[in-house]
């Protein structure tokens, strides 16, 4: 039996991706023999509902001084972080000197906007890499793990913070108890945790399973998050739908009887219960969606390449590895993935080993077909990109479903 790490109650396993690198460990060519690999797999705890990872890897073999993910890499993620820092400025920290703490602030993207209106901050990021590219744009980082030791520190030599946030982190931590603790820590009477990340209706709904690899421990609904909060002395006092990433739920936290409700909260509550999110029909119902995704995309895939058609990926994301490792797509269906991320340039991707090409060598010559593993910012890439479609190239997508487009 694996125990909750929220509330200690029994997980039921309901999909095993079988054994999956880490996602982003994009690998030079002779490091092939010494890559690590785990069991992916999935349950839901039968008493607080929480979803998440029947295995942990160990922070520091995801987390460190190499991590190659830069988050202002996107204009559209660019773009949603300024307005939420603005969003910010205009509402709670509005205030006399305010305080904002930001765990995993990866390279400040939403900090620098905190930065140029004059407001203290500190981002918490353990990613070294990552860590000194915010620094050297002037943000003040912490290159630590946020826990409650961290949070203590914090709080003695910076005041209490109106705000904690987080955005895509919150999922990646498995000890909460730390986390909370150390969000209460810090946080003023009346502040508030805010934190988003890939929301589990979504993923149910699209059938997007990529959403599942290494770094995402956890997978939020309105219920789980209620009983998490309430577990740690906090109530869920406010929820918000965001596009992002293929959709999210913004979550934010108070000490119990800080704040009053939202009724977006029940409102969501609500849709989650006539949606049966918290029960094992609809989570087993998505495990046999996703064996039928994966066989519907090699199909197409095998069917391409016999005919003589060349596929090349685009997008060397982290959830490219989930897709690649438990497919079975190999360099013989996908000869290489298109990034525009230097560190992953000239290297292979985790586990399929697909040569990682700089994407601005997609043009020379262009492929048949491109199997879009960056589907969530598909509407950038492929205004990015429109000279392949007007060349008759076609993208495939494998969310919601299989399809060319």
């Amino acid at each position: 039996m694996v125990a909750c790490r929220v509330c200690s109650g029994s997980v039921d396993e309901f999909l095993d991706f079988g054994r999956q690198p880490l996602s982003d460990a994009f690998l030079d060519p002779g490091e092939v023999e010494k890559e690590f690999f785990f069991r992916l797999a999935v349950g839901m705890c039968g008493n607080c509902t929480m979803v998440q990872l029947m295995e942990e890897v160990p922070r520091e073999r995801m987390f460190h001084d190499s991590y190659p993910y830069f988050s202002s890499g996107s204009s559209v993620m660019r773009q949603h972080f300024e307005s939420t820092a603005e969003e910010f400025l205009r509402t709670e920290l509005a205030g006399p000197d305010p305080f904002i703490v930001e765990i995993g602030s990866n390279d400040g993207v939403m900090l620098r906007a905190i930065d140029r209106a004059g407001v203290r901050h500190l981002g918490v990021e353990p990613s070294g890499s990552v860590a000194e590219r915010a620094r050297a744009q002037g943000i003040a980082v912490c290159t630590e793990f946020f826990e409650a030791d961290t949070a203590a520190a914090i709080r003695a030599e910076h005041g209490p913070a109106d705000v904690v946030y987080a955005a895509n982190t919150f999922c990646h931590i498995p000890y909460v108890e730390s986390i909370f603790r150390g969000v209460d820590a810090l946080l003023k009477p009346d502040g508030v945790f805010v934190f988003e990340d890939p929301y589990l209706g979504e993923i149910v709904e699209r059938t997007s399973f990529d959403q599942i690899y290494d770094e995402h421990f956890y997978f939020f609904t309105a219920r789980s998050v209620r009983a998490m909060a309430r577990r740690f002395g906090f109530d869920l006092v406010d929820v918000r739908r965001l596009p992002v990433h293929g959709g999210e739920v913004r979550y934010t936290l108070a000490r119990t009887g800080a704040r009053r409700e939202s009724p977006a909260v029940a409102e969501l509550l609500a849709e989650e219960e006539r949606k049966g999110l918290a029960t094992r029909a609809t989570v087993t119902g998505f495990a046999t969606s996703v064996e039928r995704t994966r066989d519907e995309l090699m199909t197409l895939l095998r069917g391409l390449v016999s005919d003589g058609r060349r596929i090349v990926g685009y997008g060397a994301t982290a959830k490219s590895a989930t897709v690649t490792n438990y497919c079975g797509i190999s360099a013989d269906l996908v000869s290489g993935v298109f990034d525009t991320t230097p560190a992953k340039q000239g290297r292979l991707t985790p586990g399929a080993h697909l040569p990682v090409r700089p994407a601005e060598e997609f043009t020379a010559p262009y492929p048949d077909y491109v199997l879009l593993f960056a589907w969530n910012h598909a509407e950038e890439i492929m205004a990015k990109e429109r000279a392949f479609r007007e060349a008759g190239g076609r993208w495939i997508l494998y969310t919601p479903k299989v399809q060319v487009v």
